[in-house]
């Protein structure tokens, strides 16, 4: 088990590698959005490529963050039933949707999305917007964040079982009752 909470480990530290992109992608796409509308009013003057770095830049903060929002626990949840649930419930309840609902949707949209960002890739595909950018880099985004929304999945499982097991102590949402 030691093995696997080093590989978690590891896991954690891409996750937050990809999230300061994805806080960087942010700030950039509202300082191209503020700049854009301030030289458009200014000076008449617009481009297709500004829009659509700003759609590439969206793209990255939330396919590159998706994995961040999964590690710190903070994604959204309906918290009608799983509010009042001990920790131990919790942990059980958050396993079981690892592992019937977010690794295998999440493995179908990789594998949907790949053959895709290939096919641009490869293809060299180009906006059909004059001034446009090519499309492959924001293809880019779903692979790559569906691969680390798996690989964070899998650590976040494998730090619950460890949980469980009383071999792994999460600081985050969960508390041990006590004893």
């Amino acid at each position: 088990m030691q093995r696997l909470l080093f590989f978690t480990r590891l896991i954690d530290y891409v996750t937050d590698f990809f999230g300061v992109f994805a806080k960087w992608a942010v700030f950039l796409s509202c300082f191209i959005s503020a700049s854009n509308a301030v030289i458009r009013y200014l000076f008449d003057y617009s481009s297709n490529a500004w829009l659509e770095i700003q759609w590439y830049m969206f793209a990255a903060c939330v396919m590159l963050g998706a994995a961040q929002v999964l590690r710190t626990n903070e994604h959204v949840r309906v918290d009608l039933i799983y509010g009042g649930l001990s920790s131990r419930a919790k942990v059980k309840v958050d396993i079981f949707g690892l592992i019937f609902f977010l690794l295998p949707v999440i493995s179908v949209m990789f594998y949907l999305s790949f053959p895709l960002f290939l096919k641009m890739f490869l293809s060299h595909e180009m906006s059909n917007s004059a001034g446009g950018l090519i499309r492959w880099p924001a293809m880019l985004m779903l692979p790559l964040g569906f691969a680390l929304l798996i690989l964070q999945g899998i650590s976040e499982l494998i730090k619950r079982i460890a949980w469980l097991n009383n071999l792994y102590e999460m600081n985050i949402h969960y508390e041990r009752p006590l004893q």
